[in-house]
């Protein structure tokens, strides 16, 4: 699973291309604050039998924080943010709860385990497949199962949160099972996860340099 730098890295980005005229720091670090709430469950994984990657690495938390937001400014007749925070905490809001559903689980959906739609339904997955051209069988895809009378998404179960145990740097022997557990904490574990991080850091560094409007030439 991606280290935090990773999904900051990639929130980054997101906020670089979708803040528009609202991007700069404060509204960079709004993004990237909420990003690393849900790593936040390794500490409260001590204290509850819930557990890493699902007490916050789930859909549920952004799907209600986007209904209210909805409700906020479609709804109701005055919105609360942007009566505070005009235009410009909307965009950042909605941004903010982009960025946790794709950064925060997304990235730990199809290159880890979560467990997406805790509470609602206890189940850890990871979604894995490809999709590839052959000269001989065509297009060739694994992401979705269509061959029987229904389709069904090639997501992994891996077991509930009483039956799945994941070690962090801050509980790395969830189990109680070892006398002197080694305590990681990753930050970077893959090529792509590299690409990703040197990339993101550099766009959203680039983004916060150089202006929006290009300037005359004369």
């Amino acid at each position: 699973m991606p280290g935090t730098v990773v999904h900051l890295a990639f929130s980054g980005m997101l906020a670089a291309a979708l803040l528009g005229s609202v991007f700069d720091r404060r509204s960079l670090l709004v993004v990237l604050g909420v990003t690393a709430v849900p790593d936040l469950d390794a500490f409260l994984a001590l204290v509850t039998d819930v557990g890493h990657r699902a007490l916050l690495h789930n859909f549920v938390i952004p799907a209600v924080l986007a209904l209210l937001l909805w409700i906020d400014t479609t709804v109701r007749p005055r919105s609360l943010i942007g009566g505070r925070w005009g235009a410009r905490g909307v965009r950042i809001a909605w941004v903010s709860v982009l960025a946790y559903a794709v950064s925060s689980v997304g990235l730990d959906l199809v290159n880890g385990v979560v467990n997406p739609l805790w509470p609602l339904h206890d189940q850890f997955y990871t979604l894995d497949g490809k999709l590839v051209l052959s000269d001989q069988r065509g297009i060739v895809q694994t992401f979705v199962d269509v061959g029987g009378e229904e389709s069904v998404v090639g997501a992994e179960g891996r077991g509930s949160t009483e039956e799945v145990t994941l070690s962090t740097g801050v509980n790395p022997d969830p189990g109680g099972e070892e006398r002197n557990p080694e305590r990681i904490f990753p930050v970077v574990r893959a090529g792509w996860e590299l690409l990703l991080l040197v990339v993101g850091t550099a766009v959203t560094a680039a983004r916060l340099s150089i202006p929006l409007e290009v300037p005359d030439d004369d």
